[in-house]
Order: C-alpha cells, then sequence, then structure tokens
C-alpha cells in the first residue's frame, strides 16, 4: 500500500498524456504549418526590440516557435527574416533556404503605421505551408455581432449566424514597431543563408505532433485567426516578391491537395441582397476517418 500513491500519480500522468495525444491528434491537419506556430511568431516580434533579435527568437529551441524541417532531413530549419519595406510599409519575410538554390517562404508579417501613434499588424501564414493563408493578429476581443444568412435544412429556408467584428489592436507601443520607425532604421536583410548560420544557432531533430503541440498551444491566448486582410498596403508589397520552392511544394503536394479538396464553399444570399459565404474545412485521418470540421463565416453586404 504505501507505493499506492506513487502508482495512482503514474497512472494519472499517463492518462493526461494520452489526453493530449488525442486532442493534438484531432488538431493536426497533416500538413507543414502545424510545426510552425504563427502566433507564437506574432508574440516573439511583440517581445523582441528590433527584427534581427525577432529572428533570433523564433530560432531558438525553448521558444518553441519552430518545428519544421521542410527539405525531410531530419532536422530544423533556420529561418531567416527579410524586410520589405516602402514608406510607412513593412512586410518581414519569414524565410526557409531549403537548398543551395532554393527557399520557402513560410509566412509574412505585414506591419502599417496609421497615424503618428497609431499601426496595425497581421502575419499571413503562405498557402504552401497552411492549405491556405491563414491571417493571425493580436487579439483586442470582439466589437459587435453582425448578422449573416446561411441555409438551413428544407427549402428557402434559412438561418442567422453572427460573425464577430474585432477590434483592432494599436501596436505602436510594441519595442520592434517603434524601432522599425526609428530615424536611424535600415530595413533589416538576414545574412545567413544555406549552411551559413550564426554561431549561437545549432539544428535540433523536429518533435512528434503529440509532444510539440502541447508546447506551443499557450501562444494562441493573445492572438486570433481571422479571415480578413487589414493591413492591405503592406500585403501589396509583399505579394510580387512572395518565394516558393518547387521540392517543397512537391514534398508536400499530397497533404496540401488533399486538405484542400476537403474544403467545401457555400455562398447564399439573403432576403435584403446580403452574402455569406461558409467555408468548411474536414480534416481526415487514416481510412478517411473524419477526426474534425471547422466552419467560418465570412458576411457581405448587398
Amino acid at each position: 500500500m504505501k507505493y499506492f500513491p506513487l502508482i495512482l500519480l503514474g497512472l494519472v500522468f499517463i492518462a493526461s498524456t494520452v489526453k493530449a495525444q488525442n486532442q493534438s491528434g484531432v488538431d493536426s491537419t497533416g500538413l507543414p504549418g502545424d510545426n510552425f506556430s504563427l502566433h507564437g511568431a506574432l508574440q516573439m516580434f511583440q517581445k523582441a526590440s528590433s527584427p534581427e533579435e525577432f529572428e533570433k527568437l523564433i530560432n531558438t529551441e525553448s521558444n518553441n516557435v519552430n518545428n519544421l524541417d521542410l527539405n525531410g532531413d531530419g532536422e530544423i530549419d533556420y529561418i531567416r527574416v527579410i524586410d520589405k519595406t516602402e514608406k510607412d510599409v513593412h512586410a518581414f519575410i519569414l524565410q526557409v533556404p531549403v537548398s543551395e538554390s532554393e527557399s520557402q517562404d513560410i509566412a509574412v508579417i505585414e506591419l502599417e503605421k496609421t497615424g503618428d501613434t497609431t499601426a496595425v499588424i497581421q502575419i499571413v501564414g503562405d498557402e504552401e505551408i497552411y492549405g491556405e493563408q491563414v491571417i493571425v493578429e493580436p487579439d483586442g476581443g470582439e466589437e459587435t455581432a453582425a448578422e449573416s444568412a446561411i441555409p438551413g435544412k428544407g427549402p428557402n429556408r434559412e438561418f442567422a449566424v453572427y460573425e464577430p467584428v474585432r477590434i483592432v489592436v494599436n501596436v505602436w507601443f510594441w519595442p520592434s514597431v517603434r524601432f522599425v520607425y526609428g530615424p536611424v532604421y535600415r530595413p533589416w536583410i538576414s545574412p545567413w543563408r544555406w549552411r551559413y548560420y550564426p554561431v549561437w544557432w545549432r539544428p535540433w531533430r523536429p518533435l512528434h505532433w503529440h509532444v510539440w503541440h502541447p508546447r506551443r498551444i499557450h501562444y494562441h491566448r493573445p492572438f486570433v485567426v481571422v479571415h480578413t486582410h487589414r493591413v492591405v498596403h503592406a500585403h501589396r508589397v509583399y505579394t510580387p516578391v512572395r518565394t516558393t520552392s518547387v521540392t517543397v511544394r512537391t514534398r508536400h503536394s499530397a497533404a496540401v491537395g488533399h486538405y484542400r479538396v476537403t474544403r467545401t464553399k457555400t455562398t447564399v444570399t439573403g432576403p435584403r441582397g446580403n452574402t455569406a459565404t461558409k467555408k468548411t474545412t474536414t480534416v481526415r485521418g487514416p481510412g478517411g476517418k473524419v477526426k474534425a470540421k471547422k466552419t467560418t463565416v465570412k458576411r457581405k453586404r448587398g
């Protein structure tokens, strides 16, 4: 009986581990984007005092932002940061050199100054990595709820759902934001490339999903996934210089293709001419078994 508390503690630990594995299995899409935290990257940008420090933070193992191995060599990829700027607009490209001749964009942090002491920011995950563009921004909470018409059961029936309109967070007082809008700032272009990395960095082996997922999930609290490009000028600056890799596209084409075909898109028009688009992502596991479904609604006034 004296060993009973230890046995009980062991059983509790095993149960919690199994639960974490099950939860992570539901959340996993099988895409390479599973292994990079957009939420975590944005938090590192908030924490950093400069783009150079930001690059170091996202490549630091203990920060649990990066678990990518795009070329399948069994080692974590180094992510370099490149700032494309135009007046008060910055596009910080997060990019992996996957070989001597190819690189792949993981995401882009888009930043715009909107006033003397105001700025807005979003991070956009690349569609080759996440299956589609995934947009994350600081969570300012919901301001109002907008009604959208979505088809229900039976002919010519509709039911109303409510899409939150989010409060846009002013990021002017983030140290990195103040730094890049300072008078002495010069756009940061990472000096590192394939097989030439900083002396402080050593690659580590990628973690399995059930180990990696619990380490990154805490970054989700202060940030939220949205479906609207707010930082439109920075996105236009980035689009012409977007970089993709044939090697990465080929290696992950099956997973990305499967993800895209499981998405359904329905657009309906309500009685007042308003339209609503409902997208549903179905995540399937081995044998085609449905593991999770995610539905998003985008509303447009007529």
